[in-house]
């Protein structure tokens, strides 16, 4: 058993040219009034209890909450972000049963951790899908011994850009509500992925595949007074996303594409109703590890999204046109510092808000300690 964790410190404001351009799921920091910011500050237990039991336990003391009272956002709470438990059905654990709060098997820019991934925050397309990453469910993973050692060490250690130990093939079903949150109606929503890193020379490619369905339900605090809505709250809550993850050595590349049906805010009849979605974003990246200066990767991503976002207010439709250019460097194990120039074009709607349209740059900085 041990502990880990890191942080992210965050400014915002450089080279910034519209205040009003902001995004809610991302950064809360950008955009006026805000400054110096923790993004994530994660504090983890795990390890092997026995040969075939797994815990892991991780914590951010960085968490947001909003006030029920006024909806005003309080910064710095102490919030569980996972606990799981593995069970090992063979002496290798190969094959293995999770239960608790975990990530939902869908794609891989929402599998990876936000240690490790390149562009400050996800792409709005895929994470619009699992907002928050995570839910309560249980789950059947299955990987061989060789492909968790090179999910689990290779691919998340030395600046390579993995996503973990999730294994070859993941399914399961969960409440469908997202992390934290409380169940809201009798079904389960269900969701699968399928990916295998193949090692070609000193290259590892990993084609991938997931889907998730079920029925999503708008609970009384994503909705405005007034909006139109069906009788019993739910939608249906369906995507599939197929996509590439090839590791900097010393070219990195990670493009995904999804597309589905969930709930969207619809402006000219000012309800929200079940409507077909789809995004996509792009990454690449260069690695030059030096072993006087650390690991330098320039990166560049482009990212596009056209849907709703079931948990924001109203189920908030987007239009989202975004790329941004940086590099990170990791000075040693101990801290990373990114620099990343940010443009892009947001348009959403919601029933107070109903043509929110904004294009702006910023150049964003972060600094994280890994401890």
């Amino acid at each position: 058993m041990k502990w880990s964790g890191y942080a992210q410190f965050r400014y915002n404001r450089l080279l910034e040219n519209n205040p009003d351009f902001k995004c809610e799921s991302c950064d809360k920091s950008w955009g006026d009034n805000q400054s110096f910011f923790f993004r994530r500050a994660r504090l983890t237990y795990q390890g092997y209890v026995s040969d075939r039991v797994f815990a892991y336990v991780q914590m951010d003391y960085a968490s947001t909450i909003k006030s029920k009272s006024d909806q005003t956002e309080n910064w710095n709470f102490i919030q569980l972000r996972d606990a799981y438990f593995d069970y090992g059905l063979d002496a290798k654990n190969e094959y293995r049963i999770r239960l608790g709060l975990t990530k939902v098997p869908f794609g891989f820019d929402n599998m990876q951790s936000s240690s490790v991934r390149l562009p400050m925050d996800r792409s709005d397309a895929l994470n619009s899908g699992a907002p928050n990453e995570r839910d309560m469910g249980a789950f059947f993973l299955w990987a061989p011994e060789k492909v968790r050692k090179l999910q689990r060490d290779t691919l998340t250690s030395n600046g390579f850009k993995g996503h973990g130990d999730y294994g070859v093939f993941m399914i399961g079903i969960y409440n469908g509500q997202s992390a934290n949150k409380p169940e809201l109606n009798d079904q389960v929503h269900i969701a699968a992925k399928l990916s295998y890193p193949i090692k070609i020379k000193s290259q590892i490619i990993e084609p991938g595949i997931s889907a998730f369905a079920g029925r999503w339900v708008m609970g009384p605090d994503l909705l405005t007074t007034g909006v139109g809505s069906t009788s019993d709250k739910e939608y249906n809550d369906q995507r599939v996303a197929v996509g590439v993850m090839v590791q900097p050595k010393p070219i990195g590349f990670t493009a995904e594409y999804t597309k589905g049906v969930g709930p969207e805010f619809n402006a000219t009849t000012k309800t929200i109703e079940t409507k077909n979605l789809e995004g996509a974003y792009a990454t690449l990246s260069y690695r030059i590890h030096n072993q006087k200066i650390g690991v330098i990767q320039p990166f560049f991503r482009a990212q596009y999204y056209n849907g709703g976002k079931k948990l924001e207010k109203d189920a908030r439709h987007y239009h989202v046109n975004e790329w941004e250019g940086g590099v990170e460097w990791m000075v040693n194990k101990g801290m990373e510092i990114t620099a990343s120039y940010l443009n892009g074009h947001r348009r959403m709607s919601d029933l107070s808000v109903q043509d929110y349209n904004e294009k702006g740059h910023l150049l964003r900085l972060q600094v994280q300690f890994n401890y």
